[in-house]
């Protein structure tokens, strides 16, 4: 058997190669899945990569020590690394690298960075008059949810509910706090609805276009934009876009603005 075989069935270097799979699977991976399926594709944060390595690194022990000789095959190269005498340059580039690493992390983590500004942008820009969805015109201006005089509001909701699940929860959270777990890959981070100053200052209309066009639907004398809202008209009807906002209303316990408000108080 070749030393390189020998190695591939150790179970020490298997576990090690599982777990560098697996950080890549985590890491560029999942990343490379949304496109395939057609979906938006969104960076994975550190914070939730780590998150996945430690599980990784506790379901590969719990394989290699659930069978007692496997258990000690793979603590071989670890014993015979802190105790043979052949071993010893070994022992001391370990004794000195992993405290090195562990505070060059440690360091990088804490230590002041000067960085360009967060670019600034309108949280509110100006919507159009009118949009087009899906090659249909829709009047934005004084349109109000035809969901809420069509229909129950309770089915209304639990749609929008599974939806706002499906899609939405990985970024805007399951507080709608705009903590969801790929929240801190974006700068900005998504909004929180929970926040007074996001939808219950807005007309639904308005919400419809945001949720409809996403970022890239953002005008352009605005720019540039920092939203990755994707385009949620080329994978949600009209119905559902219109069935999450009443869910996200009812959810955060806000009432959306009326047109006769949005006159009364000038332009929104």
């Amino acid at each position: 058997m070749s030393r390189v075989g020998a190695w591939v069935r150790h179970p020490f270097w298997q576990a090690v190669l599982l777990l560098i799979l697996a950080y890549l699977l985590f890491k560029f991976g999942i990343a490379l899945l949304p496109p395939l399926l057609g979906m938006h594709s969104a960076p994975v944060p550190t914070s939730v990569v780590v998150q996945y390595m430690l599980i990784a690194l506790v379901g590969v022990l719990i394989h290699v020590s659930s069978d007692e000789t496997r258990w000690r095959r793979f603590k071989e190269p670890i014993h015979d690394t802190m105790v043979d005498a052949d071993k010893r340059w070994v022992r001391l580039a370990v004794l000195i690298l992993v405290p090195l690493l562990i505070g060059w992390v440690t360091y990088d983590q804490t230590r002041p960075k000067v960085e360009a500004p967060i670019t600034l942008r309108s949280i509110h820009p100006a919507p159009p008059s009118q949009i087009t969805f899906r090659g249909k015109t829709i009047q934005l201006t004084g349109l109000e949810n035809p969901l809420r005089h069509r229909g129950s509001l309770t089915e209304h909701i639990e749609t929008g509910k599974r939806i706002y699940y499906q899609n939405c929860l990985a970024c805007h959270g399951d507080r709608l706090d705009g903590q969801g777990h790929f929240a801190h890959g974006f700068s900005p981070t998504p909004l929180s609805f929970a926040d007074q100053g996001t939808i219950a200052q807005l007309t639904e209309s308005f919400v419809f276009w945001r949720v409809a066009k996403g970022g890239p639907g953002l005008p352009r004398e605005g720019a540039p934009w920092s939203s990755a809202m994707p385009v949620w008209e080329d994978y949600l009807t009209e119905d559902e876009i219109w069935a999450v906002i009443i869910y996200l209303y009812e959810q955060s316990g806000w009432k959306p603005r009326t047109w006769e408000e949005s006159t009364g108080g000038g332009e929104h």
